[in-house]
């Protein structure tokens, strides 16, 4: 596995572990929320999980782009359907997103080669 995958991976579940033992009501609820949001509804899971990337990057939140990123390719999405998305959140977001999507390319990238070296 890529390092900063893995990396982030790693530190991901480390933290949720803590977080959700810590027992803290309106955390739990946070976290059972967002897992509802992208669960199948009137929009599928894949076109929840693009809009969650859009909006991530609009945001500039690059662990939420990484956590969409790597569900999104997992899902099947194209490298072109990745990109596309991002250029609308650069789009919306405005030029400052441009650092973000460097790093979303860049862990994009990291996950085809995990996967070329399986």
């Amino acid at each position: 596995m890529s390092n900063i995958v893995k990396e982030f991976n790693d530190y991901r579940s480390k933290m949720n572990e803590k977080l959700l033992n810590d027992n803290n009501k309106v955390i739990k609820r946070i976290f059972n929320l967002d897992t509802n949001t992208y669960a199948e509804g009137a929009l599928d899971v894949r076109t929840k999980e693009l809009l969650g990337l859009v909006a991530s990057a609009v945001l500039r939140c690059d662990d939420c782009i990484k956590y969409h990123l790597e569900t999104c390719y997992k899902l099947g999405v194209t490298k072109e359907e990745m990109m596309e998305s991002m250029s609308v959140a650069t789009l919306v977001g405005g030029t400052i997103v441009i650092p973000h999507l460097r790093r979303a390319y860049e862990f994009w990238e990291a996950l085809e080669e995990e996967t070329a070296t399986k």
